[in-house]
């Protein structure tokens, strides 16, 4: 007796399920984002490569993605992923690696779609698709150098602005070559000690803070479910 009335409640339940999905399956239909879409992503938590691979992070899209002039993935969508891996920053200045790994995007009507994302349009990347600091001696030579010019502007345009404000603008006859002069001296010194330490010192830590937006590129088509 007892078999028969599970027998009776497991037939039930399954053409309950059968009658609630068959519905969806018959009427499902479905449009694609393209492989090579940009997306624009807000980051809703800081990751950094001070966090461990396997941690979870969260991104909402920026912007809308349409298909026939349809709103498939509105603004605001939910995008989960995980930190694939994590490479310690190193001495000669090389800086840490953040690889992040996006698993899904969750669509208006609530599925998860699994989603294959790679970032782009950074001048920090690696080759194999890392986020980076420093990619080595190299290239924090460069970045004190980019920083040497900019404080040998500063202070020319400190000379620019000062002397115009003497002798009806002929003070600039002597404020701006010293401090030109004076900016070209503490530039010059500041690249030459900050190379000299990079020389010594690991490179920089990877942060990518909540609020900021990156860029992705869609590597497999996703074919996202309409009403």
């Amino acid at each position: 007796m007892k078999s028969k009335i599970f027998t009776i409640i497991l037939s039930l339940f399954l053409a309950g399920q059968t009658a609630i999905s068959a519905p969806f399956n018959a009427n499902a239909k479905t449009k694609r984002i393209p492989a090579g879409t940009k997306l624009t992503l807000e980051m809703l938590n800081s990751v950094s490569t001070f966090s461990t691979a396997g941690s979870e992070f969260s991104a909402i899209l920026v912007t809308d993605q349409t298909s026939d002039s349809d709103v498939i993935l509105p603004s605001g969508s939910l995008v989960r992923g995980t930190i694939k891996k994590v490479v310690p920053a190193k001495r000669l200045s090389k800086g840490a690696i953040l690889y992040l790994d996006f698993d899904h995007v969750v669509t208006p009507n609530g599925r998860q779609l699994p989603i294959s994302l790679s970032v782009v349009g950074r001048s920090d990347m690696t080759s194999d698709g890392g986020i980076t600091t420093t990619k080595g001696y190299g290239d924090a030579v460069r970045q004190n150098w980019d920083k040497t010019v900019d404080i040998t502007k500063t202070a020319t345009e400190w000379g620019v602005d000062t002397g115009d404000d003497l002798i009806n603008g002929y003070g600039k006859i002597l404020t701006v070559p010293v401090g030109a002069i004076g900016g070209g001296i503490g530039g010059g010194a500041y690249f030459i000690g900050d190379s000299a330490a990079d020389l010594f010192r690991k490179g920089k830590d990877v942060q990518i803070l909540e609020g900021e937006k990156i860029e992705v590129i869609l590597v497999d088509p996703i074919d996202v479910p309409v009403i």
